[in-house]
């Protein structure tokens, strides 16, 4: 099994309908799960259902360097097929800085995308960084996209 930054983490009972998992620290799971109504943030785990039971996970990264290799290595254990009971929605990649992507991230990013139900990838939002609360911040295309995309999980 590829080695993972990510637990496993089992749970009881009803499950949100999504859970999001940081592929690493400061990757924005909470940041997204307070405009994704209805999910959680698993921190840096994959939640598992117990008993058997299923999760709708969607992966959460930075786009620097140390975020993406942390994205491909979950991804990785994804694949292995060794999360009881774990769907993977995607992976939502949150831009690191402003502007655009260097050339050897974004192809990183590109390979990584190929083992992914799905990828959203989010752009920079300065009022993140400076601590808007994100119900109160006009968000890019990309992320009411997400959110859209999401809406469809989660249980109204």
């Amino acid at each position: 099994m590829p080695r993972s930054a990510l637990g496993l983490v089992r749970y009881n009972g009803r499950a949100p309908g999504l859970w999001l998992s940081s592929c690493h620290g400061g990757a924005g799971a909470s940041t997204l799960a307070a405009l994704i109504a209805g999910s959680v943030s698993a921190g840096r785990y994959w939640p598992t259902p117990a008993p058997a039971g299923r999760s709708q996970v969607l992966l959460v990264a930075r786009s620097h360097a140390a975020g993406l290799c942390a994205a491909q290595t979950a991804v990785a254990q994804w694949a292995a097929g060794v999360l009881p009971g774990v769907e993977l929605v995607g992976l939502a990649v949150v831009a690191d800085a402003p502007g655009k992507r260097p050339k050897p991230l974004a192809d990183l990013l590109r390979l990584i995308a190929g083992g992914v139900p799905q990828l959203w990838d989010l752009p920079w939002v300065e009022a993140f960084r400076l601590g808007d609360p994100p119900d109160q911040v006009r968000l890019p295309a990309g992320y009411a996209r997400l959110v859209r995309d999401m809406s469809g999980l989660v249980p109204a």
